[in-house]
This record gives C-alpha cells, structure tokens and sequence, in this order.
C-alpha cells in the first residue's frame, strides 16, 4: 500500500512505490527472487513495458513481472500487499495474475507446450492464512493422491511480514522485517548482506529529487482513482 499522506523519505519498502523501484534493479531483483525460492538465478530480465507503475482503479499495490532468462526462462511475478482486506482475494488475485502471464506469453489455441514455469509471489505484511508461518508455498496436487503433483510447473508463494514460526532462515527474517522498517538503524545492524544491499539501493531512490517528483505524481493519480 502507497500512503499518499507519507513523503519519500518516510516510504518502507511495503510502499508499493518504492518497492517497485528497487525491484527494478535487476542484481537486485535476482537475489531477492533467489532468496524467496532458494534456488540460483543467474540472470533476470524486466520488459520495458513493467516499469510503469500500474494503478488500476480502486487499488494501492504495484505489480513487478521480471522474467528469467536461465535454461528454463522463467516468469515471475512478485507483489507487494498490505491491504488486509484483501486477504479473502489473495487466491484469486494469484490466479489473475498466473493467467494474465500465461496470457502474454501465448493466444488461445496455440501450443501450450511454450507456457514457461511461473511463479506468483505476494509479500503480505499480514499473515494471508493465519498459520503463523513466514511462508506459503502452494502447488497443484492430486487430493486424492497428494504426492501427486499436476506438473503444471505453476508455483504461488505468499510470505508473510508477521510470521512467528521458525521455518526461515535469519537472512529471510532480515528481508521481511527490513519491508516494514526500512530504516538505516535497522539496515546497519542487520545480518544479510542483501538487506544492506537492498538499504544502499533504497537511499539512493529517496536522495533523487527525479524519484521524489515521480512519487508525488504516482502518489496524486493513485489518490485521484481511488476517489473515482
């Protein structure tokens, strides 16, 4: 959620804006993308046409597609969510969002075999299933037979801010506590190098006086459609 009553200076990383601006810097992006599936992504790619932030009418999150360019040519899409009132939706938006990727990437009727891996990735500061746990991985299965998977390769995760279990590493708890206290305090006594990584990045943002232009307009369009 973008708070249109915060400056620059006070956005966290929870800010869709300011998230969406990190995210935009591809090592960056590859080793938050990395982190959250705990795998090596050698390369990432982010299409022209995404780092235009995206407000449709009646919501505060921006989107991030970034695209893989390994063996596999991955698709990712990674959103910020703090509304809590949208934790009833959470599946459905996932399913939007798989769908709409799935549908830049072919027409009706052509070969699915091009479909690519895809992974839908929410980053909640709400926990979306009230289980405690940091994070959420979901796959299609047989109910039947569980240890059945579809195969579909379509992967959502949702991560929550305000876990309790301990079920990921002190690096993960880093990055998810830094997304709602992005401060330098914070940044200078965290363990992970990539929240200190992620922390030089967000000052840069925020001491650019083009950046802070451009988040007074996003932050007027967003305030005048949510008026509409």
């Amino acid at each position: 959620m973008t708070n249109t009553t915060k400056t620059i200076q006070e956005l966290n990383l929870s800010d869709g804006f300011l998230f969406a601006k990190v995210m935009d810097d591809k090592e960056i992006c590859r080793k938050v993308l990395g982190k959250i599936l705990g795998i090596p992504i050698q390369k990432v790619s982010i299409p022209d046409g995404q780092r235009t932030a995206d407000i449709p009418h009646g919501s505060q999150g921006i989107q991030r597609y970034a695209y893989s360019s390994d063996d596999k040519d991955t698709v990712y899409n990674v959103k910020v969510e703090c509304l809590n009132q949208h934790k009833a939706m959470l599946p459905q938006m996932a399913r939007y969002y798989e769908e709409s990727m799935d549908s830049g990437i072919i027409s009706a009727g052509l070969d699915y075999g091009k479909l690519k891996k895809s992974y839908v990735i929410f980053i909640c500061s709400f926990d979306p299933f009230m289980e405690g746990r940091h994070i959420y991985t979901f796959e299609n299965r047989c109910r039947e037979y569980p240890s059945l998977s579809l195969g579909d390769e379509a992967t959502k995760i949702f991560l929550n801010t305000k876990g309790t279990v301990n079920d990921v590493d002190q690096e993960m708890l880093d990055f998810l506590t830094y997304m709602e206290n992005t401060a330098d305090a914070f940044a200078a006594q965290a363990a992970s190098p990539l929240v200190r990584e992620i922390h030089k990045r967000v000052t840069e943002i925020k001491q650019n006086k083009d950046m802070a232009d451009e988040y007074a307009d996003f932050a007027m369009s967003l305030c005048k459609s949510i008026m509409k």
